[in-house]
């Protein structure tokens, strides 16, 4: 019988075969504390290779659009394998080689003990030459509560579609209507098919077109799995069928969708994009948890992020990166009157007019700031808060003049052509002159004005990527991207102190290599309350609810209902606080007070909180959408009423059966709103007084 390596931590546990005539495969992920997992096949073979891989004259048989089935992927064989353990980490590297063609492929799988998941990711080495132009990360065909009867029809994938000021439109959907088609294989001598439901993006948004995260579940909620792909760059992630059930693969670039390949030489090493994988017994919501604690298992936080400050932006709906002095300083007291702690003044501060194309210098606009921005920095720190700037720092607009004096080299390149994409040259980070350009940039704004919160954004695609020193585009890509993470980690480590938020036209670059190091990540730029609900309410599936910076806009005269809503947007999550709260009158200013207050309350404990949705994941349509942050039979909970019915059923599985307490957390009072408690079927049924959009904030614990 072929070798089964049983690798167990804290929380997770992996069953790998291992067999002497095949490539190493995954047999099952269970949490910790979960049924011994029973062998998939009973020959002891797993059907999926744990890593697949192909290189320029080596592809796939049969070949198809799919990742699988790669040639060197089945070649590979086991050669041996060690665990360690350091700093909470237990770790597995699973050697394999194909000694025809001088491979040799490291899996390194590591689990966190706080967390029901794995971190994964692929070491390949050669010995001769090779131009690899595709690596998984991670690939398993195992991921239900029993894969020896679990058939692709009893599979449901939840994903999310991702645009700008269209963010996290979450779907769940059976596996076949998502896109695996029933080819009816019985008349085709049951060769497995070759369609594939493929999820990715391009160039370096992310998330521009796809969230980096989706959840294989069972169709009866029995047991599920999370993943996220770890790369601020492009990626794969597939789904498809092979001759015993579904298979879920992960990976970086590819050279198929992103032109990526590269070539090794001689004992030279590629490492693949990190991807995460959670699991959980349960359905979609409780893997999303899981990969919660996962996220919180890989950040690398620092002190300065424990303040969690509430931030003040002056963009959203405000002065829309036209601030001056004069405008600025009626928001600065407005602000601080509401308890924020950190004012940010975004886009504009550097020019004295159109600015667009003409960005990268970074220096304070004297016409808007003729005393200096140093004068509105000073006021922010003398009403209590601390000063923060909007920066871009990736690229250089065609007409500043530093497009002419950096180097060409310091620049995306294709052909020898500079990249100019939406009036911006792109930096590319590999380059000594582009590097000293942004620590100057950086250095200069933390240390004459006392800039402590930077929102860091990147509004300019970089397409395929660069050419520069012969490498495929997305390779150049590939590295740049890794540099822009090292670029990030210096500038962190000389400034302990100062805070980065992630935005890139919101939230389209939305991913763990960033949120790993930064504090905090825009989720949207919607302009609109109502459309940003479903948003707010689907981040903390992306990201975490301490990180998840969601915009609360409330103007003066809007409605009571009005700026409710507004202002729920924000209190579950990080509040980014915006509106000219300067024009209010008394009764606006207090409510905007009591938000803050409701908000500070929640981040007392959000680190410790995880994810729910009482009405599912939201839809981008949905009529009415709800999100909670639970912990210990205690939980905050936000409902939207958008449009349509008058009530709505919230599910509290984890209360089912007892006596529920439900009181008014944002505002204070029901303002019309009705709910009661059905303790047996565990539903909360909320009634909205009035046709008008309307959100409420609600604490329920078990009495």
């Amino acid at each position: 019988m072929p070798e089964t390596l049983h690798w167990r931590a804290e929380r997770v546990q992996v069953a790998l075969a291992l067999p002497e005539d095949g490539p190493v495969s995954v047999l099952a992920i269970r949490p910790s504390g979960s049924p011994a997992p029973a062998p998939v096949l009973p020959e002891g073979h797993g059907e999926q290779p744990l890593v697949e891989l192909s290189a320029f004259g080596h592809g796939r048989f049969p070949g198809s659009f799919r990742h699988v089935d790669t040639v060197i992927g089945r070649a590979l064989r086991y050669v041996g394998h060690e665990e360690s353990e350091q700093d909470g980490w237990r770790e597995l590297r699973v050697r394999q080689e194909d000694a025809s063609r001088g491979l040799r492929v490291t899996s390194v799988l590591a689990a966190h003990a706080s967390a029901p998941a794995l971190r994964a990711w692929t070491e390949v080495a050669v010995d001769g030459d090779l131009v690899v132009d595709f690596v998984s990360s991670f690939a398993t065909g195992s991921f239900l509560a029993d894969a020896r009867t679990a058939s692709v029809d009893d599979i449901v994938v939840a994903h999310a579609d991702s645009d700008w000021i269209a963010e996290s439109r979450w779907r769940v959907q059976p596996l076949r209507e998502a896109g695996l088609v029933d080819v009816g294989r019985a008349a085709h001598n049951h060769q497995p098919p070759r369609t594939r439901l493929a999820l990715g993006n391009r160039g370096s948004w992310s998330s521009g077109e796809k969230a980096p995260t989706g959840v294989i579940a069972s169709a009866r909620d029995d047991y599920a799995l999370a993943w996220q792909i770890e790369h601020n760059g492009p990626w794969v992630a597939e789904l498809g069928e092979n001759g015993h059930g579904a298979y879920l693969l992960l990976s970086g670039p590819t050279d198929q969708e992103h032109q990526w390949s590269v070539r090794l030489r001689d004992g030279e090493t590629f490492t693949s994009a990190p991807v995460s994988i959670a699991v959980a017994e349960g359905g979609v919501e409780a893997a999303l948890q899981a990969l919660t604690d996962q996220r919180r298992a890989i950040r690398r936080p620092r002190d300065a992020d424990d303040a969690l400050p509430l931030v003040f932006n002056d963009y959203m709906n405000t002065l829309m990166g036209d601030p001056t002095t004069e405008k600025l300083l009626p928001l600065i007291d407005a602000a601080a009157e509401a308890g924020a702690d950190t004012f940010c003044i975004d886009a504009g501060w550097y020019a004295d007019g159109h600015w667009w194309d003409g960005v990268g210098a970074w220096e304070p606009s004297t016409a808007r700031f003729p005393g200096g921005i140093g004068e509105a920095t000073a006021y922010i720190r003398s009403r209590g808060m601390t000063p923060g700037l909007w920066l871009e720092p990736e690229v250089i607009g065609v007409r500043s003049p530093l497009a002419q004096t950096l180097p060409d080299a310091a620049f995306f390149s294709r052909g020898g052509v500079r990249i100019a994409e939406h009036g911006r040259h792109l930096l590319d980070l590999r380059h000594p002159a582009a590097r000293a350009h942004l620590d100057a940039v950086v250095d200069r704004l933390v240390g004459e004005y006392g800039v402590a919160f930077i929102k860091m954004d990147e509004n300019t695609m970089t397409g395929p990527g660069t050419d520069r020193d012969g490498l495929a585009p997305g390779h150049g890509l590939l590295e740049h991207a890794r540099a822009v993470l090292d670029w990030i980690d210096g500038v962190q480590a000389r400034h302990p102190d100062l805070l980065i938020e992630n935005c890139a036209s919101g939230a389209m670059r939305m991913d763990y290599a960033m949120l790993s190091r930064l504090h905090l990540q825009s989720t949207s730029d919607q302009q609109d309350p109502v459309a940003y609900a479903s948003i707010a309410a689907a981040a903390p599936a992306s990201i975490l609810p301490e990180q998840a910076g969601n915009w609360a806009y409330p103007q003066a005269g809007m409605t009571d209902e009005e700026r409710t809503f507004a202002l729920a947007n924000g209190v579950l999550g990080r509040m980014y606080l915006s509106g000219y709260l300067n024009r209010m009158a008394p009764h606006e200013r207090a409510a905007v007070r009591d938000a803050v207050s409701a908000h500070k309350a929640v981040l007392g404990d959000i680190r410790s909180r995880r994810p729910i949705w009482p009405l599912g994941l939201p839809a981008w349509e949905d009529d009415w959408v709800s999100l909670g942050l639970a912990l210990d039979g205690h939980a905050y909970v936000s409902v939207w009423r958008r449009r349509g019915d008058a009530s709505a059923r919230l599910s509290l599985p984890w209360a089912r059966g007892r006596a529920l307490e439900v009181a008014p957390f944002f505002p204070s009072s029901e303002g019309g709103w009705s709910w009661s408690w059905d303790a047996e079927t565990g539903v909360l049924e909320m009634t909205a007084p009035t046709a008008e959009p309307s959100a409420r904030v609600l604490e329920v614990w078990i009495a």
